[in-house]
């Protein structure tokens, strides 16, 4: 009777969790922009000066200047990945005016310091001194001076470079010592030069406000591209279609659950319910690892996810199956359940480490959402082994163990088919 009260006990509770918990899990979801809507750029990088190479790490930067943008539109986890030796994917998810956000993500095409110095007066700032990736990643900030005016504090990669600009700079007359910061063909600022800077920190005076202070800050935070983009893929799916294709998935996914839990009740009896409990738990467990890796849910995700339920009941099967051949060869409820459970696990181990690798191998070979799918898979394994393995035989066995439902018909087997020892 004990047994039977510890079995309800960690029933309820499990149960309980699951209830209070689940509203807060599934609100919590990021969608992919397949389920939610937005927009999708396959970019092709080229380097900005002939003969120049496209690097991994060039190519790796160009994506954080990529998502450094996204962000500060506001986006939420914009997805940004480099692919191969040349190309940047750009998935944005969830946006609602998708050609400012396109706009905002090819429009510092180039940051660039420029000064007269060499230049004819028709010219103006002919001479590009510096790029954007000649600043420090971060390193441009704001403060207020003495006077209650707001300046900008720059930190650069090189402070021979700089020293060098701003020594010929301070040797020019009044008026030509200018170091313009452009935006494109567009001037943010034209602070004066009036003495060499040796140093890697300098400061950009001007009577700025606040906002327009931010502003020059900000630009220079995000630099130039380290290379040059061309689209050469889009793709946008409505808010509409994603809403679409995300309520049949889910009703899909939903169906083919409740087909096999009943399944399972049907052809395995109280093992089959207890199966149907891991498995409902197994479901909850994964939506919360989910939430806490803090990934995107996409249709290949899903498609994973509904996989790992048929391979969670899979390992219930086995189990199950074991058990029914150690009762029909005359041996009792809980000796069944011992040999059945000992017999059963290395297969499980087996299917689900092979299972594993080709998971891994998907991985770190896929790109974009097949990556998604594969931690998905391999995620859904791991939580299976916890709850339809251990947590399942858990269960089993204090059900066992209690002696209040031992009869061979509420475990699949029928007593006919019971061989005398």
């Amino acid at each position: 009777m004990k047994r039977m009260l510890a079995l309800l006990l960690i029933v309820v509770a499990t149960f309980g969790v699951i209830a209070a918990t689940s509203p807060a899990l599934v609100q919590k979801v990021k969608l992919g922009l397949d389920l939610k809507g937005g927009f999708e750029i396959l970019y092709e990088a080229e380097p900005l000066t002939p003969g120049g190479e496209v690097t991994q790490d060039a190519l790796r930067e160009t994506a954080r200047s990529l998502e450094q943008r996204a962000n500060a539109t506001g986006v939420a986890e914009p997805e940004i990945t480099p692919e191969g030796a040349n190309r940047i994917r750009v998935k944005i998810a969830g946006v609602t005016d998708e050609a400012v956000v396109r706009d905002v993500l090819k429009k510092p095409a180039e940051l660039t310091f420029r000064s007269m110095r060499g230049c004819e007066p028709s010219q103006g700032y002919c001479k590009v001194e510096l790029i954007g990736s000649d600043f420090k990643e971060g390193g441009a900030t704001i403060y207020q001076n003495q006077l209650g005016g707001w300046e900008i504090s720059i930190t650069l990669n090189s402070a021979s470079k700089f020293a060098e600009v701003t020594r010929e700079l301070a040797k020019l007359p009044e008026g030509s010592n200018r170091l313009a910061i452009f935006l494109d063909e567009n001037v943010l600022s034209e602070p004066r030069v009036s003495f060499e800077i040796n140093d890697t920190k300098a400061s950009i005076t001007g009577n700025y406000t606040r906002e327009e202070a931010k502003k020059v800050a900000d630009t220079i935070n995000l630099g130039a591209l380290p290379l040059k983009l061309t689209e050469k893929y889009t793709q946008s799916v409505g808010a509409t279609l994603g809403q679409l294709s995300l309520q049949q998935t889910v009703f899909a996914g939903a169906l083919g659950t409740a087909l096999v839990l009943i399944f399972m009740l049907l052809f395995y009896r109280l093992p089959g319910l207890i199966s149907s409990i891991s498995l409902i738990t197994y479901i909850w467990l994964l939506l919360l690892g989910f939430n806490l890796m803090g990934a995107t849910l996409t249709l290949p995700g899903i498609a994973a996810f509904i996989l790992g339920i048929g391979m969670a009941v899979d390992a219930n099967i086995i189990t199950f199956e074991r058990i029914k051949e150690e009762m029909r060869s005359g041996k009792s409820l809980l000796s069944s359940l011992k040999a059945g459970s000992k017999n059963s696990l290395r297969t499980i181990v087996d299917a689900n480490l092979t299972t594993i690798i080709a998971g891994a191998v998907l991985f770190f070979i896929g790109t974009g959402s097949v990556k998604g799918f594969a931690v998905i898979l391999i995620m859904s394994i791991i939580v299976s082994v916890i709850t339809n393995v251990l947590y399942s035989r858990l269960l089993l066995y204090l059900l066992i163990r209690s002696g209040l439902l031992n009869k061979p018909s509420y475990f699949g087997v029928k007593e006919s088919d019971i061989r005398a020892l």
